[in-house]
């Protein structure tokens, strides 16, 4: 039987590292907490969680992600955020994979609550993370504060049932609070990687997405919270590209 280390990357999750936790005892021979300095009960939580717990520096969401996974003892790795849980369905597809792991990698499909809804449709639905793998076959990457995990050429990539629930952001004040935070992360990225921003996609790339979300992957089902998704995620693209502009002046 394959054993799985389960791993969580934290700083202050004192009100999710519970559920997260959780969810994984049933199927992690062992459960990695790698934490940033937290100043909230997320310690006191792991522990009693039964959670190896170690304390490194935060250089990033990628290099944090990556540095965890050194962390375990098993080379079969699952990396949930700690705003994030199992449902029993794929707790149950984890634990038969475990007597027969037959792939390099599986996708989670991950079912995300915002403000007390469960969203099933716009961008956010249905969203496929690998987030269950042999880690000896591949690595976190992209671009921070968006990881995204990367497996060598020619792996065996499959997805199992059920959902990863996503617990996202419980007011919409949370939501806007994260994409100031984000925004400034990914904008500083993106300049470094010599992206470019122009008066074109300030205005046309947060419209486009706007009407991505909210028309075209039916976001309207989802109500006032459907709503809220598409503005937020059409404002989020145009900071990003307002404040990468601004980073352009600041070096002419």
């Amino acid at each position: 039987m394959v054993k799985i280390s389960a791993v969580v990357i934290t700083f202050n999750e004192e009100r999710n590292i519970k559920r997260c936790l959780q969810s994984l005892q049933k199927v992690a021979d062992e459960i990695v907490v790698v934490d940033s300095h937290s100043r909230d009960r997320t310690k006191e939580y792991a522990l009693q969680l039964g959670a190896r717990f170690i304390v490194h520096d935060f250089e990033g969401h990628i290099q944090q992600k990556n540095w965890a996974i050194s962390q375990a003892s098993h080379p079969h790795v699952l990396s949930l955020d700690a705003d994030e849980a199992l449902d029993a369905e794929m707790e149950a597809a984890i634990l038969k994979l475990k007597e027969n792991w037959k792939g390099d990698g599986y996708y989670l499909n991950r079912l995300t609550n915002y403000c007390g809804k469960w969203i099933k449709h716009g961008l956010w639905y249905p969203d496929r993370k690998l987030r269950l793998w042999d880690s000896r076959k591949g690595a976190w990457a992209g671009q921070n504060p968006h990881d995204t995990y990367i497996m060598e050429e020619g792996a065996n990539l499959n997805s199992l049932p059920g959902h990863l629930l996503h617990y996202s952001f419980y007011t919409f004040d949370e939501h806007l609070a994260q994409i100031h935070r984000f925004t400034d992360i990914s904008s500083r990225a993106a300049f470094e990687n010599g992206k470019k921003s122009s008066l074109l996609k300030i205005i046309f790339s947060p419209t486009l997405k706007f009407v991505r979300a909210y028309i075209f992957r039916a976001g309207f089902l989802d109500g006032k919270e459907g709503w809220m998704i598409a503005r937020w995620s059409a404002y989020a693209t145009y900071l990003k590209y307002t404040k990468l502009m601004r980073l352009q002046k600041n070096e002419a």
